[in-house]
C-alpha cells in the first residue's frame, strides 16, 4: 500500500517582507494516504510536521539506505495495520540563521502567523481535514509545543519528540564555544557571514554559535541592534551574561511558561511528549520538567523516556504515530 506526494509552492503573503530576504514562495508537501478521499465522512487525522533546526519538510522524505523517510514508514504502518490513514504537512520554514523555532521574530520574520494564518487554512480547503496536530523533532517539538499551546483553537493535540525546554541546561553550556568563535570574526554577524560563505557547513565547531545566534534570534530580537538586529544574551568581550536578555529567553522556555497555559492545554485531546534519557543537549531534563508540571496541574498527558540520545530517533515515530491516530480519529 503506497500513499501519494503532492507538492504545492504557497506564496506567502506574511514572510514576502521578511528582514533576510528568505523566500516567501515556499513548498508545501502533503503525505496523502492510500486510497485518501474527499468524500470519507470522518476526514483524517492531520499531522502538520515542523522539522528540526537545520532541516526542512523536503528533508524528511530523503532516502534513507539504513532506515525510512516519514513516506515509507506511514506505508508501513497503514499497511501492517498499526496505523490508520493520516494527512501529513511537511513544512518549509528554513532560515539564514540555520533553522526555526516556529515563532514570530522581527528577527526573522512571522512563521507563526504564516503556519496559523496563511497554511492551516490553505490545507483545510483542498483536503479532507478532522482533528488537527502538531507534531516535531527537537526544534520542531519546541515549535510544536508552543504553537498548540497558543493556537487549542486550531491544534487537538501535540507530539513533542526532545522539543527545546529548561532554557540554561540545554542552551548555556553553547555559550562559551559561541563567544570563542564570535570574537574570532568580529561579532555574530561577521561569524554568520563566513559561515555561509563555507563550501561545507558541517564542522561540528560551527554548531554552537549557529544555535545561539538562531535562538537569539526568536528569544531576543531587536530592530536595533547592528548584529542583524538580535540582541545577544550576553556581553560578547567578557562573556557576562546580561540578565535583561536572558531574561526575555526565559520567557519563552516551556517549563518556565507552561502553567500560564492551562487553560489552553485543558482544551487540548492529545499531548506526547518523549526524550532519550542520554540527550547530548540535555534535553532529558527540561522533558522531565515539563512532565512534572503537566503532572501537577492534572493535565492528561503521555510521557516517555527511552535509552539513546538527541539523534537518529525517527523509529520512536513507530509508536508515537499510532498512538496520535489512536486518540484523535
Amino acid at each position: 500500500m503506497k500513499g501519494k506526494i503532492v507538492v504545492h509552492l504557497y506564496e506567502s503573503r506574511i514572510l514576502r517582507p521578511n528582514p533576510l530576504k528568505d523566500p516567501h514562495i515556499r513548498e508545501v508537501i502533503i503525505y496523502l494516504p492510500p486510497d485518501y478521499s474527499r468524500s470519507y465522512s470522518k476526514g483524517y487525522v492531520t499531522i502538520f510536521l515542523l522539522p528540526g533546526f537545520g532541516s526542512q519538510g523536503r528533508a524528511l522524505l530523503n532516502i534513507d539506505p539504513l532506515g525510512e523517510n516519514i513516506e515509507q514508514r506511514m506505508n508501513r504502518l497503514i499497511s501492517q495495520k498499526k496505523c490508520g490513514p493520516m494527512i501529513f504537512v511537511l513544512l518549509d520554514c528554513f532560515t539564514k540563521f540555520g533553522g526555526n523555532q516556529y515563532l514570530n521574530s522581527s528577527a526573522t520574520g512571522k512563521y507563526e502567523d504564516y503556519i496559523v494564518n496563511e497554511i492551516v487554512p490553505f490545507v483545510d480547503k483542498k483536503y479532507n481535514i478532522s482533528n488537527r496536530v502538531v507534531f516535531g523533532h527537537s526544534s520542531g517539538g519546541y515549535g510544536s509545543l508552543m504553537l498548540a499551546m497558543r493556537h487549542p483553537e486550531l491544534f487537538h493535540g501535540i507530539v513533542d519528540h526532545a522539543g527545546d525546554a529548561g532554557f540554561e541546561y540545554c542552551y548555556l553550556p553553547d555559550f562559551p564555544k559561541a563567544i570563542k568563535a564570535y570574537a574570532e570574526y568580529g561579532g555574530p554577524r561577521n561569524w554568520l557571514d563566513n559561515f555561509w560563505k563555507k563550501s561545507s557547513h558541517h564542522d561540528k565547531q560551527d554548531g554552537p554559535p549557529l544555535n545561539v545566534f538562531a535562538m537569539a534570534a526568536h528569544y531576543s530580537p531587536n530592530p536595533q541592534s547592528a548584529e542583524m538586529g538580535v540582541d545577544m544574551p550576553f556581553d560578547l568581550k567578557t562573556g557576562e551574561i546580561l540578565p535583561h536578555v536572558w531574561r526575555r529567553w526565559l520567557r519563552h522556555d516551556p517549563v518556565r511558561i507552561v502553567e500560564e497555559h492551562r487553560k489552553n492545554l485543558e482544551r487540548l485531546r492529545f499531548i506526547y511528549i518523549d526524550c532519550g534519557s542520554e540527550d547530548e543537549f540535555n534535553l532529558h531534563l527540561g522533558a522531565r520538567m515539563l512532565h512534572s508540571k503537566l503532572e501537577s496541574m492534572s493535565i492528561k498527558h503521555y510521557y516517555e523516556e527511552f535509552n539513546g540520545g538527541h539523534m537518529h530517533t525517527s523509529y520512536r515515530y513507530d509508536h508515537s504515530l499510532p498512538m496520535t491516530y489512536s486518540e484523535l480519529s
